[in-house]
């Protein structure tokens, strides 16, 4: 009988390991760290606790349903991937129509957190997000075009934004700078995972940039992309929505950044190790900068560009 509870157990343990992990948790944390940002730029030192924990949980439940969606649509993709052979949707080790449930369940409770204790615009961005991640992405554009990348990028951009509009009820010039900043962030960041996960996009016949139009043009697009992310991201300070502090952080962080990224055009530099080291350092940037913005808000009045009443 004990061996049996010991069987039993282990397999609930390893059925709960396997819902935990189609939800992403890696993206969730850092999703919650760009909410937080948003919602304490926002806030300016006039924080409600109960809205932020409601914004924090709701975001963060509409993001693990989309991850766990988003399992089910790419199953067959994934079964052609070195990093992705292993999960459950594809090793059927929890069923399909399972995650997919879980997935929906995720939803319905995040959306409705967020329809009770935010307002009509951070839920509209959210719905929104989601609808692009999910349908648009997901289901064909990252399928079907090279595009797929910036289409998904808003998508990831929108957290921090329902954060802020969670506190301001409007889409204002520090909601607009903060969907473009992080959108723009989007692309080099996973231009780099393209590049060193190479062989499994290829595999799955996947087209990412440096896939369908080779690495030069992927190496050129991660400059880019970087040098005008350090631009957008200094309007918050020159708007007057952070400090001087936030300055000096988006100027190190981006500028080094841009300088690594400009390591690619080195005579045999080793491309996969390059690309590991423009990747890490975007997640160090952006969490940098979700930090320092969360603590050196400016008080700015603003007119709205949106207003939706809850």
């Amino acid at each position: 009988m004990q061996i049996q509870d010991r069987f039993m157990s282990q397999q609930w343990k390893a059925r709960f390991k396997g819902y935990v992990q189609v939800t992403k948790p890696g993206i969730i944390f850092g999703n919650l760290i760009s909410v937080a940002g948003g919602f304490l730029l926002a806030a300016k030192g006039d924080v409600n606790l109960v809205l932020m924990l409601a914004s924090l949980v709701g975001l963060s439940l509409v993001v693990a349903s989309g991850c766990a969606i988003n399992n089910c649509i790419d199953r067959d993709i994934d079964a052609k991937m070195q990093r992705t052979c292993k999960r459950v949707t594809v090793t059927g080790e929890i069923a399909v129509g399972n995650v997919l449930a879980f997935g929906l369940a995720l939803g319905v409770l995040g959306f409705s957190i967020l329809a009770l204790f935010t307002n009509a615009l951070a839920l509209l961005f959210a719905v929104i997000g989601y609808i692009v991640y999910v349908g648009v992405y997901s289901l064909y554009m990252k399928r079907n075009s090279v595009y797929g990348t910036l289409v998904g990028s808003f998508s990831g951009a929108v957290p921090p934004v329902v954060g802020y509009c969670s506190v301001t009820g409007q889409m204002d010039m520090g909601a607009a700078i903060l969907l473009l900043m992080f959108s723009l962030w989007q692309m080099p960041h996973s231009y780099a995972i393209a590049i060193f996960r190479f062989n499994d996009y290829a595999a799955a016949n996947i087209p990412v940039l440096p896939v369908a139009e080779g690495m030069t043009k992927a190496k050129l697009h991660i400059v880019l992309y970087i040098a005008v992310f350090a631009l957008v991201s200094a309007l918050l300070p020159l708007a007057g929505y952070t400090g001087i502090a936030f300055m000096a952080v988006t100027c190190a962080t981006s500028l080094w950044w841009l300088a690594m990224a400009l390591k690619g055009y080195r005579h045999g530099v080793d491309m996969q190790r390059w690309a590991r080291q423009v990747f890490g350092f975007s997640i160090i940037t952006i969490t940098a900068l979700s930090v320092t913005m969360a603590l050196d808000f400016q008080v700015v009045s603003q007119a709205p560009l949106l207003t939706l009443v809850k």
